[in-house]
């Protein structure tokens, strides 16, 4: 079962991929994000691939280029996580078999991303856009592709979200933030995982 979280790890390092990654799965949550513009994304990438394959998803956000694509494949990323819509983000992503999860914000951008091929889609900035966009939205886009909502999204409003249609969620900051110990997110995952169910 995957989890309905991916888990944005923005500021990690290197050295604390592994342990923070096996708290996360540990709990329960098994699609991990590198953002791109962490220290060392790409070593991350590499040594949770390497060492969580099987276990979980692993793969980088912030991604931006065709460029970065190629470099997240090679280091064993499967996941594909970007703020933006760029159509050859999204094709050069699927070329390669990796989920590729743009961000979209209105109608027309959805159905490009669709159209380009996309995995699922990240309402982005959820807080921004509300439960009431995503619900416009979901009237639309075909009832199978997956939106989840990513930016202000919590415990405190999973239940809003998922009754407007989202399917899983993106957490950042309430889940990891730079100098966090393994202990401290494995807690936040487990009280995240138990407030989803």
């Amino acid at each position: 079962m995957t989890s309905p979280i991916i888990a944005i790890l923005r500021g990690l390092t290197p050295a604390e991929a592994l342990p923070v990654g096996e708290a996360l799965i540990a709990a329960g949550i098994d699609r991990i994000e590198v953002p791109l513009n962490s220290p060392d994304p790409l070593e991350s990438v590499r040594l949770m691939s390497t060492a969580f394959a099987g276990q979980a998803v692993i793969g980088a956000g912030t991604v931006l280029t065709p460029e970065d694509v190629t470099r997240v494949a090679d280091a064993g990323g499967r996941l594909i996580v970007s703020p933006n819509m760029n159509p050859e983000v999204i094709r050069e992503s699927r070329r390669l078999g990796l989920e590729s999860w743009p961000g979209v914000f209105t109608a027309t951008e959805c159905f490009a991303a669709i159209a380009a091929g996309a995995s699922g889609l990240k309402l982005f900035p959820a807080d921004q856009a509300g439960p009431g966009l995503l619900k416009a939205l979901r009237a639309v886009l075909p009832p199978e592709m997956p939106v989840y909502a990513v930016g202000g999204v919590g415990p405190h409003n999973f239940a809003e979200w998922f009754a407007a249609g989202a399917q899983g969620f993106g957490i950042g900051g309430s889940l990891y933030r730079p100098g966090d110990s393994a202990e401290t997110v494995g807690a936040r995952a487990r009280e995240i995982v138990a407030a989803l169910e």
